[in-house]
């Protein structure tokens, strides 16, 4: 059945201009014509469905927390038609035959494009290589995500061969012994409040490590939710040298800072929340281009996982249904950043890093579109949420637009007309 998007402002990469969009099988036909079933869109906004590069799914090994059926949903319901989920599951994807645990539930289950992760070494454990061979036809690219690869020779050996294959390193930076048993950034608000801290230098130390690598491998490598106002500027440096590395952050080190913490699981995620400088710098580098993307790090647990406040508490918050509402109402409308630039970072930049198809709302481009009211003010509340997941730092916080409708493939995938 042919749909027709009427009366919206449709992005074309750098403006919004007011066409309607018709779509049939799975693609966009015209920009003008109809199909058999219209929908008056009354001036929303009509941009390419969002990419997020850092999620994870849980499914699987571990369905209590989430699933690829409940997860995808939530990232319908955030915006986004395409996630690509991280390895550490159980079995982990360090081989086809694992792999293809995660590849039957993603068919199974899934609302919109997974395209899943391999695990950089066996089982995550930072000793040998994965059989990335093998894998590299099925996933974005490799990643331990969630650990650091502590062995410098272990990394060039995973550069070396990600490279062959034509594929991406993505890392999750941290080394081991600076951690120090912290459980959150090692600044002002845990000395005051008599917490142990993480340093950044634990973040910071080891992609100072990579890029070197990156030097003598050039392999193409993305550096995880960036947190450090000195992983920053390693970062730009690198680019100033034309090394192929990029990066993302997520939204709550863009929005949030130390000064926020509340002692609830909420609060606790890794890496976790710098300071205000950290912030600042983070915002600046995604205005400068050293920062490529926006990703969610969606990181759901059970509530009694995330019930035992900053020291005891699992790693991880949720992110996919509140990433564009926060940062449209923290960066967008505040001025910090034009609303062009955001979507960039959530739709096209993500999809260039690692060769996603690209959707251009053209002629031709699939049709996974994302239908965003920026009039639209709401309080922020997890018991609607999608995701098994609910720990957010968000909760209850007022913004001011929401995603109204996706589209994956040509068909509805979520409809929030009514939900506000």
């Amino acid at each position: 059945m042919g749909l027709t998007l009427k009366g919206a402002n449709v992005y074309s990469g750098s403006s919004f201009h007011p066409l309607d969009i018709a779509i049939s099988h799975g693609r966009i036909v015209s920009v003008s014509g109809s199909g058999e079933e219209v929908l008056q869109l009354n001036d929303r906004f009509l941009v390419p469905g969002f990419v997020d590069v850092h999620v994870h799914l849980r499914e699987p090994g571990f369905s209590y927390k989430e699933t690829i059926s409940t997860g995808s949903a939530a990232a319908a319901a955030g915006g986004y038609t395409t996630v690509c989920p991280m390895p550490n599951l159980d079995p982990v994807p360090d081989s086809l035959a694992n792999l293809r645990r995660e590849l039957s539930a993603i068919e199974r289950g899934a609302a919109i494009h997974v395209v899943p992760y391999g695990a950089i070494t066996r089982g995550q454990q930072g000793e040998e290589l994965s059989d990335m061979e093998d894998m590299a036809p099925y996933v974005v690219a490799f990643s331990d995500d969630g650990r650091g690869v502590q062995s410098d020779e272990r990394m060039e050996a995973a550069m070396r061969c990600a490279k062959s294959l034509d594929k991406p390193i993505v890392a999750h930076c941290e080394v081991n012994s600076l951690l120090r048993g912290g459980c959150i950034h090692d600044g002002r608000w845990a000395r005051e409040h008599g917490f142990p801290g993480i340093s950044s230098e634990s973040e910071w130390r080891q992609v100072e490590r990579d890029i070197g690598l990156v030097r003598r491998t050039n392999c193409r490598y993305h550096v995880c939710h960036i947190s450090t106002k000195e992983s920053v500027e390693l970062i730009r440096r690198a680019k100033a040298e034309g090394l192929p590395v990029t990066c993302e952050t997520a939204p709550h080190y863009l929005v949030l800072c130390e000064d926020d913490l509340q002692d609830e699981g909420r609060f606790k995620m890794n890496p976790p929340l710098r300071s205000a400088a950290d912030r600042e710098a983070l915002r600046q580098g995604l205005l400068d281009g050293t920062i490529d993307c926006i990703a969610t790090d969606h990181a759901p647990h059970s509530a009694e996982e995330k019930s035992r406040g900053l020291r005891g508490s699992a790693m991880g918050i949720v992110g996919l249904e509140t990433a564009f509402p926060v940062l449209y109402s923290a960066l967008v409308e505040t001025g910090v950043m034009k609303l062009e630039q955001l979507i960039d970072k959530m739709t096209a930049a993500p999809r260039r890093i690692f060769g996603l198809p690209e959707v251009d709302l053209k002629p031709g481009s699939a049709a996974d579109l994302t239908v965003l009211n920026l009039n639209a003010p709401h309080a922020i509340d997890s018991r609607r949420f999608r995701s098994l997941g609910r720990a957010t730092p968000f909760e209850g916080r007022q913004v001011s637009a929401a995603v109204e409708m996706t589209i994956c493939g040509g068909k509805i995938v979520y409809d929030g007309r009514n939900q506000l």
